[in-house]
Formats: C-alpha cells, sequence, structure tokens
C-alpha cells in the first residue's frame, strides 16, 4: 500500500533545517520508487496468502458437502435394498414356514388318525374277550 504524507514538523525544526540549506520538504516527504518496499512485499504476500486460504478452503468445504452427499445417497440407497431384501426374505420364510406346518400339520393328523384307528381295533379284541362289553356280544352273533 503505498503512502505517500507529510510529516508534521515543528516549525523551529523547519527553520532549522532550512537555514542550514536543507529543504524540510524534501527531508519529510516519501518519494515514490520504482520497487515496491518490504511492507508492501509482506502486505502483497498476505493478501495472496488470505484469498489461497479463502479459495482452498471454499474447495474443502465444497468437497466436503458433495462427498457427505454422495455418501448419504449411497447409505440411503443400500439401507432401501437390504430393507427389501429382508422384506422379501422374511415373506419367503414366512410361507415356506407355512408350507411345511401345513404338510407338518397333515402327516401329525394322519399319522394320529391312523394311531387312533389300530388303538380302536385293539380295544375291539381286547372288549371281544371281556364278557358283557358290547364288543362281547357283538363277537357271539354270527
Amino acid at each position: 500500500m503505498k503512502t505517500s504524507s507529510i510529516r508534521m514538523v515543528p516549525a523551529a525544526l523547519a527553520l532549522t533545517l532550512a537555514s542550514v540549506g536543507l529543504s524540510a520538504a524534501a527531508q519529510t516527504q516519501t518519494q515514490p520508487s520504482a520497487q515496491p518496499s518490504t511492507v508492501e512485499k509482506v502486505e502483497n504476500a498476505g493478501e495472496k496468502a488470505w484469498d489461497a486460504t479463502k479459495s482452498g478452503t471454499r474447495k474443502a468445504v465444497n468437497a466436503t458437502e458433495s462427498g457427505a452427499e454422495k455418501a448419504w445417497t449411497g447409505t440411503k440407497k443400500t439401507t432401501e435394498k437390504a430393507w427389501n431384501a429382508t422384506k422379501s426374505g422374511t415373506k419367503k420364510a414366512a410361507h415356506a414356514t407355512e408350507e411345511v406346518a401345513g404338510k407338518t400339520g397333515t402327516a401329525v393328523s394322519n399319522t394320529a388318525g391312523a394311531a387312533a384307528d389300530k388303538t380302536r381295533q385293539v380295544g375291539d379284541r381286547i372288549g371281544e374277550k371281556i364278557p358283557g362289553t358290547a364288543q362281547n356280544e357283538a363277537a357271539k352273533k354270527p
């Protein structure tokens, strides 16, 4: 940053310098130079660093937001697929369980029925040998 200013010099000092033959104005004014001063160089470098930091930070924020959005979308899709697969698998498992349970129920019913029939047959044979039972009376009739 270029600044050009005239420093305030007490009047007595200005007269002293003028009497010695030196120009007070020449001594107190900043002469513009072709090269930037060290302060100007530092200020320019600082400004460039600040701009680069802002730009880099902006890029990092944008990349983070983009990455987070992609991760969220991927997680959401994967969760939906997993949920659909779970629902489908559960339905299939329930259906298979119903089929097996139905077949098992039928088999148990058939087995129980057959066992009951055999038990009645055995009971009837035993009853035929016991006097006074309906089976014994039925066995006596030709």
